[in-house]
């Protein structure tokens, strides 16, 4: 049968496969080979330009001590000057004194001279750029060299061809580029190793711990354990276990929030059902004859709504935030008597509750958010000072508010032990802010979150006596030609909390 099967894709590129990857190890021994070699070109370069000027002062040095024993001689032999020519490796030997020049020693074709080269004018540039002209041309070509005076103030003249010179010099730069590569292997394998056990060893460990925290963020034996080392890779391996150890509480706390929520709203289906039945047993209520009765009926059915509400909106968790605001004009002293009511501070036997709040303040917001966030912030106040049972200790809870301009700013107070240093960190942070014990830390997650869905802000002030709680809420940004608040609701400060 044949075989239709489809062809391997090819390995995309970018990729380890598509192209070659050099680790870092390898990047580090080939720079380090690199860096050498260019440290040695620097001593390199130098040492041509150098050997080239000695070897030319040599051949100076030699024509003038034959210069000096032959000064003597009117006539010099052939035999004496093809010697002399030989042991100098010039064509042509003459001195010069002053306006004088004398033939020492001349071949019988004397060359055309090709460059000019004065040793009394060799610096360090300049000898440089000659070293790289001779290797470049000096192949065939002749010189005149000029030495410096000699203590009689005699010039040395040379005529010689430039190609035994330029072999010497090639000769040399083999040798040297040779041993430079010698030192360059054993220089960067010394490095290597040193840097390989000092930094690559622990990056690599590193890397490993990682691939293996990756595979089991949840297992407490894939943190990283750090090193005793007192440098940035020790401090780097001490920070990766914390932060290891942080993510990890994280994941856990998002497993068991999971299971809590699934939980949550089985559970909150069937409350839902039970506050509804009491909601038609509670509407009854209304047709007693009883004043009582008459009274709280409305009260204890607008709290059952608002349970049920509740629990509607735990079953639609799943969007993770409050629904948007319905924002209304709402009358704070009402909110704050419903809170009053439900919490029944009214009558509390050991709490002392004080509202001052004006009857002419409103709140541009949504009345159920804003029933949540005081009945939150008075419920924590009431447990706090009822978690206390010396009868000597004033309990008292101040709620006051005042318009500034199109904000409205609330304070809760409280003359309980106040919040920890420990809880002020995470305080509106779910399941983190929690100051009693048993508490969940939800309750001022909810404020924050309700409060921030209106624009506003709720902190915590102060540092003394008990907790004060400062919220505050501005108004909702209207079109000019919509209209605007009247200028004795919206700009007069009530002054309740200057």
């Amino acid at each position: 049968m044949e075989d239709r099967s489809l062809p391997p894709f090819p390995p995309p590129s970018g990729t380890r496969f598509g192209r070659l990857r050099l680790g870092l190890s390898t990047k580090l021994l080939i720079l380090t080979i690199i860096f050498v070699m260019l440290a040695e070109i620097v001593v390199f370069v130098p040492t041509i330009a150098n050997f080239r000027t000695n070897w030319l002062r040599d051949r100076l040095t030699t024509a003038g001590v034959v210069s000096i024993s032959l000064s003597e001689m009117t006539d010099v032999p052939r035999t004496v000057q093809d010697k002399l020519l030989a042991a100098t490796g010039a064509m042509t030997i003459a001195v010069r004194a002053g306006r004088m020049r004398r033939l020492v020693a001349m071949a019988e074709m004397p060359p055309d001279v090709s460059l000019h080269v004065n040793m009394a004018d060799m610096g360090l540039v300049n000898s440089i750029w000659q070293a790289i002209d001779t290797l470049q041309s000096g192949n065939g070509r002749f010189i005149h060299v000029l030495g410096a005076p000699n203590e009689r103030g005699e010039i040395i003249e040379l005529v010689m061809a430039e190609t035994p010179l330029r072999t010497d010099m090639i000769n040399l730069v083999g040798r040297i580029l040779g041993l430079s590569a010698i030192i360059s292997v054993i220089s960067a394998a010394l490095v290597f190793f040193s840097l390989r056990r000092l930094f690559l060893r622990p990056m690599l460990q590193l890397r490993k711990a990682l691939e293996v925290f990756r595979e089991r963020p949840e297992d407490p034996a894939a943190i990283i354990v750090p090193s005793s080392r007192g440098d940035e890779i020790g401090e780097a391996e001490r920070h990766l276990a914390e932060i290891q150890r942080e993510l990890q509480n994280t994941l856990q706390q998002k497993s068991h929030l999971a299971d809590l929520g699934l939980a949550v709203s089985k559970i909150n289906h069937d409350l839902r059902n039970i506050l509804a039945s009491a909601q038609l047993m509670t509407e009854r209520l209304l047709l007693t004859s009883d004043p009582t009765a008459t009274r709280f009926a409305p009260k204890l059915i607008a709290s059952l709504d608002r349970a049920i509400g509740y629990s509607q909106a735990v079953l639609n968790y799943g969007k993770a935030r409050e629904a948007p605001p319905e924002r209304r004009l709402v009358s704070l002293n009402r909110v704050v008597e419903d809170v009053s009511d439900v919490l029944g501070l009214a009558n509390h036997p050991v709490i002392d509750f004080e509202a001052r709040v004006g009857h002419d303040i409103e709140v541009d917001a949504d009345p159920d958010h804003l029933f949540r966030v005081l009945m939150n912030l008075c419920r924590n106040a009431v447990q706090a000072l009822e978690a206390d049972s010396d009868p000597a200790i004033v309990k008292r809870i101040s709620l006051l508010a005042e318009r500034s301009g199109s904000v409205v700013v609330i304070r809760v107070a409280d003359t309980g032990p106040g919040v920890p240093d420990r809880a002020r960190a995470n305080l509106f942070k779910a399941f983190q802010g929690g100051v009693r014990r048993g508490g969940t830390g939800l309750g001022l997650a909810i404020c924050a979150e309700l409060v921030r869905v209106h624009g506003g802000t709720i902190e915590l002030i102060g540092t003394g006596q008990g907790a004060t709680f400062e919220l505050t809420i501005p108004d909702r940004v209207i079109e000019l030609k919509r209209g605007r608040r009247t200028a004795s609701t919206a700009d007069q400060p009530n002054g309740l909390l200057r």
